[in-house]
């Protein structure tokens, strides 16, 4: 194949020593020891009923029992890993051993590394050591170590106990012997996950959550073996935080960047973004490139992704089909997602400009570069640049709505309340979207968004058979979110409507979010709260008996005064049978304190009156600590002007 033949082309037949090459199938084959001995299998097999509920007496049975396990399969580690059930216990096995044990495996594999991280189960079970190490270089820094380290690093009492590597030196060396190969390995299935760890864990990044389903740093198919098999993630609170991070690896993570970002040539960069299994590392290494300041250098491993568009954005049109082309595919159109969200706003402006402006209707109905059109307009960097894209997108507002795209209006609306800006724009392409061309008409604005339908369909539509949108009540929670009294359109048009048609939306699971939205909401003022929250005296008991209505007592307890909750108070004990009757209503007498109140009446206005306190001055503390911003943000304006 010729490399004139696809813009997307794999360079594997270079020669040159300084570029790296993804060509190393025909050179490394995942590793391979040979069968499990019957008998140490049977017996791992036996152990895993203890690894799954490892109820042990005592700290010492559980050493015991570690050591035991670890003395019967020396000799036989690296066997294992590449074993089917093996690599599975292993896993299970590392989360109840000491650190001290898990440098000891983590050391072994050290000999073959490079054909372990391809294999389809050793690569598992080196992706579970890198996130114990995680684990354990967080400890290391605030000078902790594991609860069984002092106790299990001895591995029986006749035996010396070896010097081991520490975690920082393991992954190090780790470093040094993955960076040569790194572009083959990211164009491998398995290997490819573990760069994504490595570089997460080099950074001391949060990593995803290891229980959740949709979690991209192991592969679906990962996932899936995992839970097939009773295995448990590993969910240490420190692996979702950012964790601190020794210098040394802060320095090699540096130079690993350096390296690849030089040594990957254009076309395999290029290949990678539209690489499945590639494109996931490619995207973490320009996230780590975007926060040291060099993602937008000449030359970089972004300028080599996008055909040099940063170093020379001047007209190109092999550059312009191929960036075309990639908003349409459906791992490129990803690749982008992450571009639009790390670029400067000189770049991103330059993307604009080249491939979206006058395109953004017709690309916002594709079904594969409508996303990459709401990570564009999620992620305007200012208010030019916002008001530009509300201008381009307004005439396609109504299809966009009533066509299944609501996302790219949600885009929109996120860049409003983030820029606080572009309120007034904003609000008039709705407007014009759902048919609304008098002002008397924006008093079904509410209705024409819960329901998602445009003003002519709604006024001559049975009002109790139209179901509620759920895009469209994500529409409106985010227009009260808008700055300043970018709320008052959706207010006037809820005070606008029939009480009972407005309660009737509490019991309902997508009217209640916006009903709690509402009452929930910092940027609604708290006398135009209250008016909702009298809509709905002498009803508090009957919402509370409700799955969705119980949420609005929360919330109206919660941004109530003293007084209004007596009143609250009151009515739930008038009608308590009917209130404990229901499970929902439980809660709702639990959260509101109902038996102190009728015990104790004072201790509970007591209590009420000290959290109200607490509230304002934790409020009157945030609110002094942001005014100097606002008020710098005020002469910045007036000195623009």
């Amino acid at each position: 194949m010729d490399s004139g033949d696809s813009l997307f082309y794999f360079d594997t037949g270079s020669k040159d020593e300084n570029t790296m090459n993804v060509d190393k199938e025909d050179k490394i084959s995942p590793a391979s020891y040979g069968l499990v001995n019957p008998d140490l299998q049977s017996y791992l097999k036996n152990c895993e009923t203890m690894l799954d509920d490892p109820k042990f007496e005592s700290i010492e049975d559980r050493i015991i029992f570690v050591n035991n396990v670890y003395e019967e399969m020396k000799g036989f580690e690296l066997q294992l890993t590449t074993d089917h059930e093996g690599s599975r216990i292993l896993e299970k096995l590392f989360r109840i051993s000491s650190e001290y044990q898990i440098r000891r495996f983590f050391s072994l594999m050290r000999e073959d590394t490079i054909r372990l991280v391809i294999h389809r189960f050793s690569s598992h079970t080196i992706q579970t050591l890198l996130l114990l190490s995680a684990v354990a270089l967080e400890r290391g820094v605030h000078g902790e170590t594991s609860d069984l380290a002092a106790g299990a690093e001895i591995e029986g009492e006749d035996e010396v106990r070896t010097k081991m590597p520490t975690f920082g030196e393991l992954l190090l060396e780790l470093v040094n012997t993955l960076t040569p190969q790194w572009a083959f390995l990211m164009a491998n299935e398995y290997a490819s996950h573990i760069l994504r760890v490595l570089l997460l864990v080099l950074a001391g990044n949060p990593i995803e959550d290891q229980s959740n389903p949709k979690n991209s740093i192991k592969s679906k198919r990962s996932a899936k073996y995992v839970e097939d098999r009773n295995g448990e993630p590993i969910n240490h609170p420190s692996l979702s935080i950012q964790r601190k991070i020794p210098d040394s690896l802060t320095d090699a993570l540096d130079q690993l960047l350096k390296t690849t970002d030089s040594s990957i040539n254009d076309l395999v960069a290029r290949g990678f973004t539209t690489s499945r299994v590639g494109s996931p590392v490619l995207q973490q290494m320009l996230v780590l490139q975007s926060k040291k300041g060099t993602l937008e250098q000449p030359g970089s491993l972004l300028d080599k992704c996008l055909l040099n568009l940063v170093s020379d954005p001047t007209e190109n049109a092999r550059r312009d089909s191929a960036l075309k082309l990639m908003i349409d595919d459906i791992v490129g159109s990803h690749f982008l997602q992450k571009v639009m969200e790390l670029a400067s706003p000189k770049l991103l402006q330059t993307l604009f400009e080249r491939y979206f402006c006058g395109r953004l209707s017709v690309l916002s109905m594709h079904p594969i570069s409508n996303f990459v059109v709401q990570s564009l307009l999620s992620n305007a960097k200012n208010e030019r640049q916002l008001k530009t894209m509300i201008a381009e997108i307004q005439p396609s507002v109504g299809t966009l709505l009533f066509k299944q795209r609501p996302g790219v209006v949600r885009s929109l609306l996120d860049s409003c309340i983030r820029l606080r800006a572009g309120s007034v724009e904003i609000m008039n392409a709705l407007y014009s979207g759902l048919g609304i061309s008098a002002l008397d008409e924006r008093k079904e604005l509410i209705n024409l968004l819960a329901f998602l339908m445009p003003y002519k369909e709604f006024v001559n539509a049975d009002y109790d058979q139209l179901p509620f949108r759920i895009q469209g009540s994500l529409i409106i929670q985010l227009v009260l979110q808008l700055p300043g009294d970018g709320h008052e359109p959706i207010m006037n048009s809820f005070f606008a409507q029939a009480p009972d048609r407005m309660y009737s939306w509490c019991k309902d699971p997508s009217g209640s979010r916006i009903i709690e939205a509402i009452i929930s909401s910092e940027h609604i003022p708290l006398a135009t709260k209250r008016q909702v929250l009298d809509q709905y005296s002498n009803k508090y008991a009957d919402l509370a008996i409700n799955k969705y209505g119980s949420h609005i007592v929360d919330a109206c307890w919660k941004v109530s005064d003293m007084p209004y909750k007596e009143k609250i108070m009151i009515e739930l004990i008038q009608r308590e049978m009917l209130v404990q009757d229901s499970p929902f209503g439980r809660i709702v007498m639990r959260n509101c304190r109902v038996e102190q109140y009728k015990r104790r009446a004072d201790e509970w206005r007591e209590r009420e009156r000290s959290l109200q306190k607490g509230k304002r001055m934790f409020k009157d503390i945030f609110d002094s600590s942001s005014t100097p911003n606002k008020r710098s943000d005020k002469k910045s304006k007036k000195s623009k002007k």
